[in-house]
């Protein structure tokens, strides 16, 4: 059997990994690297999520803009817990008020999920010689989750820069895309409608049903993002009318 060759990089595409949960913003990313030019290898993560649904939606997006690879990696953070999306005894939040949603950190943040994503997607972009990174974090309209500022990112850049074979002895440089972290879901909403996101592949419900549940935190960003946008969301909900 013929061992795996390495990618001859002198010939390389502009490659970029994108992490892609299947959501609204993450497609949105994923649009915004392709319309760059780049030749996206999408990173997905099983990592025990309360559903499966957005995985579907992610390889349903992926497919969609062409990736060259779409890789789903399988992480155990059940085995911790400590959020309400991979802990059963902790219940998703539903009909939060705007006041609340902006305030503190919710109980659906993953510990550490995006750090952990992050450092995954630095290794795949080692392997596959990308030196570009995108990802949807937003600091506008976003859900309190810490990991989704830009200090955070650039924190992560200077770790992947001295603790990579790329950055260390290739004199690559590693690159982390937030093309969002300055829009509002009503912008990002308008952004992803222009380049081509069909926003019913896209899954954003922290609940796995066949409807958004129209309740959770997730939803109610998604459905004000539309509104904003003055555009109607595709995806059937439980219990709205959107």
């Amino acid at each position: 059997m013929m061992s795996p060759q390495a990618p001859d990089l002198s010939r390389r595409e502009r490659r970029a990994i994108v992490l892609l949960s299947g959501g609204l913003d993450s497609s949105t990313a994923l649009a915004i690297a392709v319309e760059q030019g780049y030749a996206p290898y999408a990173l997905s993560f099983r990592y025990g999520q309360r559903h499966e649904r957005e995985l579907a939606a992610a390889q349903a997006v992926a497919r969609h803009f062409g990736c060259v690879e779409h890789k789903v990696i399988d992480l155990d953070l059940r085995a911790f817990g400590g959020s309400a999306l991979t802990d059963d005894a902790i219940d998703v939040p539903l009909d939060r008020d705007e006041t609340t949603l902006a305030s503190g950190i919710p109980v659906t943040y993953v510990p550490a999920r995006n750090l952990i994503f992050l450092s995954i997607a630095t290794a795949y972009a080692e392997v596959t010689g990308a030196d570009d990174i995108f990802l949807g974090i937003t600091e506008i309209d976003y859900s309190g989750y810490p990991d989704c500022r830009p200090e955070f990112l650039d924190a992560f850049a200077e770790v992947a820069r001295l603790g990579t074979k790329a950055g260390t002895e290739d004199s690559r440089t590693l690159r982390f895309h937030a093309p969002l972290i300055t829009l509002s879901k009503a912008e990002i909403v308008r952004e992803g409608t222009r380049l081509g996101v069909s926003w019913e592949l896209t899954w954003s419900c922290y609940a796995g049903g066949e409807q958004a549940c129209g309740r959770c935190d997730s939803c109610q960003l998604r459905l004000k993002g539309f509104a904003e946008a003055g555009l109607s969301d595709p995806l059937p909900y439980a219990e709205t009318d959107a």
